[in-house]
């Protein structure tokens, strides 16, 4: 299914009814098994997970971080194709370097919608603090609690966490330039993959 067309169908009955930006992108929702929740949405659509350009950062990003965790992708659509499906938290471009808290709540509810379609989720990977922050707000709503502690992440990572019977990873933002002189954080992100993919038996 075409996820953009579904929440263009509910967005008007949430909160705030927030605009977003559209990745058509055609899912086969009861294949996926895992969920990765990034921050927000790129400046450019083109450079976003599921767009065709040849120079899609975003894609790139995602591409190169399976390829480190022991997976020979060549583009998001294998990823897809493994029953790992990448989304955002905030489903628009950032105006500023910090992502306000009331951004974040507001798009929390299409972030919830979303999840919704999802029937067989076995792992949900929140990627940075914006997609913990949409969680933990999601659950609270739904369960009166948060489901990833305030707590550093590279304190809690090895940790389990579930929201209902699906097992929560706290880990980090999965692009942006900084990503590459990163070299800690990014190999805590590939170690966090692998931990997902070891609970869906790929690894």
């Amino acid at each position: 299914m075409i996820i953009d067309k579904y929440l263009d169908e509910v967005v008007d009955n949430l909160p705030e009814h927030p605009k977003f930006m559209h990745s058509n992108i055609n899912v086969n929702v009861d294949e996926i098994k895992m969920i990765m929740i990034n921050e927000s949405m790129p400046n450019n659509i083109n450079h976003y997970f599921y767009s065709s350009a040849n120079n899609a950062e975003y894609a790139a990003s995602a591409v190169s971080i399976f390829n480190k965790a022991g997976e020979e992708v060549s583009r998001v659509d294998d990823i897809l194709n493994m029953g790992i499906y990448i989304t955002s938290a905030v489903k628009w471009s950032k105006e500023e370097a910090i992502i306000p808290s009331e951004m974040v709540k507001k798009y929390s509810f299409l972030l919830e919608e979303e999840l919704k379609l999802f029937r067989d989720l076995k792992v949900i990977m929140l990627m940075g603090d914006v997609a913990k922050k949409s969680m933990n707000i999601i659950s609270k709503r739904n369960t009166k609690k948060n489901v990833i502690p305030s707590i550093a992440t590279y304190k809690i990572r090895q940790n389990d966490f579930f929201y209902k019977d699906i097992q929560v990873i706290p880990s980090y933002i999965m692009t942006g330039p900084n990503l590459l002189l990163e070299k800690n954080k990014m190999n805590m992100i590939v170690e966090d993959v692998q931990k997902g993919l070891r609970i869906l038996k790929l690894l």
